[in-house]
């Protein structure tokens, strides 16, 4: 298989198997190649140089997402087309965790996208999976699929969920087959984060004027183009969760499940501690990573990172009729699609790193591109907590060979890193180059 070479063909191979991408693409203007972006001249300069990558399993296909078990030396990794795998005593299990091959809707971007333990997982055994299905009861005929999040009974032993514990606890009609996001997380308060892409759909205009706004503007008609917060703890009747009393919009207009809105299509998100980081994969210019607080906007489609999108002249704050006027937040990280030391096509969000192996990256939001050309980033936070983070780029040894397409991210218990491959299928975990 040929590595994709450009922007419309980047996750042809990499995860759909198609002619879409986790970002679809439209003809813009030139970038500004004297925009501010990320600057690594004033990064950290004592971060390494170079790291290692430990094989800890091969021969997987399209690993997407991955979960480790608090109460063994055990991972589940979860593939695209619908298995999750068990990984222990460094080897793979050949029965799977759990086969939803039948269910999951593959296609464009579909398919099982991300899943996660409850944080009471070693006495609850719950896990919780987020795939695409077929059209289910309320999605519109013209819709692609339904986004399902849903809960499942993991057995004693750790190494099998049954199909039928199924217990659906989210549905949510997607327009089209695009820009589904796809990942979980419980924060620090027990409640889960659901990251929703705008499905790159063409909706009537959220507001008039510059930066017309879209799904991802809009709060009140839909869940697209979100971070949502919902407590699977405390059900509603007849519902598959509750909305946390404080969420943003809990007593206003607009959907209460929603805590922060304006992505176009984040892909990962990770916590550390309270922190919030949530990658959005760009359109054609630019990249972005987000420190997300509660009631947060992050501009798309009014602003792609910093800058504006397709407009000349873009506002920083939403019109008074709408939420009264609420900021469009920048990004912290932001990098182009081209020129500039750090530079890539789609991010793949990762973690601060909290383990011990790399002592020199601890506090450090270690992250990377779908195609890293041999490298990971690190972005820094500044002293000033202001403005946005540099970014080093961190050599992999042996070079490209060694690393050409990243799909996702992940950190143990222990605050290692993982990195999940597209190419040779794998699971490494990062450790110091030799």
């Amino acid at each position: 298989m040929e590595r994709p070479t450009n922007r419309r063909r980047f996750l042809a191979a990499a995860v759909a198997g198609t002619t879409a991408g986790l970002a679809g693409c439209s003809v813009q203007p030139p970038i500004d190649e004297d925009a501010a972006t990320s600057d690594p001249t004033q990064a950290a300069t004592e971060l390494p140089d170079t790291v290692d990558l430990e094989t800890l399993a091969t021969g997987l296909e399209m690993p997407v997402s991955i979960a480790f078990t608090p109460d063994a030396d055990r991972r589940y990794i979860a593939q695209r087309r619908g298995r999750i795998l068990v990984h222990e005593s460094a080897e793979t299990r050949d029965e799977p965790l759990l086969d939803l091959s039948e269910a999951v809707m593959t296609g464009g971007e579909r398919g099982l996208l991300g899943i996660a333990l409850h944080p009471e997982f070693s006495e609850d055994r719950r896990l919780f999976v987020r795939y695409s299905a077929e059209p289910r009861s309320g999605t519109p005929s013209d819709y692609s699929h339904t986004f399902v999040l849903a809960e499942f009974q993991v057995s004693e032993d750790g190494r099998r969920a049954e199909p039928a514990s199924e217990r659906a606890v989210l549905e949510i009609p997607q327009p089209r087959e695009r820009h589904n996001a796809g990942d979980l997380a419980f924060g620090p308060n027990g409640h889960l984060y659901v990251p929703v892409g705008d499905s790159a759909a063409a909706p009537d205009l959220a507001w008039q004027g510059p930066g017309t706004g879209g799904y991802a503007q809009d709060v009140t008609e839909n869940l697209l183009g979100s971070v949502l917060r919902i407590d699977v703890d405390d059900r509603a009747e007849g519902e598959g969760y509750s909305v946390p009393v404080d969420n943003p919009l809990v007593g206003r207009e607009g959907l209460d499940e929603h805590y922060a809105w304006g992505f176009r299509n984040p892909w990962r998100l990770s916590f550390d501690g309270s922190d919030l980081y949530v990658a959005d994969v760009g359109k054609d210019h630019f990249e972005e990573v987000n420190l997300v607080e509660r009631g947060g906007n992050y501009g798309w489609n009014v602003k792609e990172g910093t800058h504006c999108f397709q407009v000349d002249d873009c506002p920083d704050e939403t019109p008074e009729n709408v939420r009264g006027g609420e900021p469009l937040l920048d990004p912290i990280v932001e990098y182009s699609h081209s020129g500039g030391s750090v530079s890539g096509v789609t991010v793949i969000g990762g973690y601060v790193y909290r383990g011990s192996t790399l002592s020199e990256l601890d506090g450090v939001y270690v992250f990377g591109d779908l195609q890293p050309e041999g490298r990971l980033f690190a972005a820094t936070r500044p002293e000033n907590d202001d403005g946005l983070w540099p970014i080093n780029t961190i050599e992999v040894a042996g070079g490209e060979e060694s690393l050409q397409q990243i799909l996702s991210f992940g950190r143990d218990t222990g605050g290692e890193l993982y990195v999940l491959r597209y190419d040779g299928g794998g699971l490494f975990r990062v450790v110091p180059a030799s």
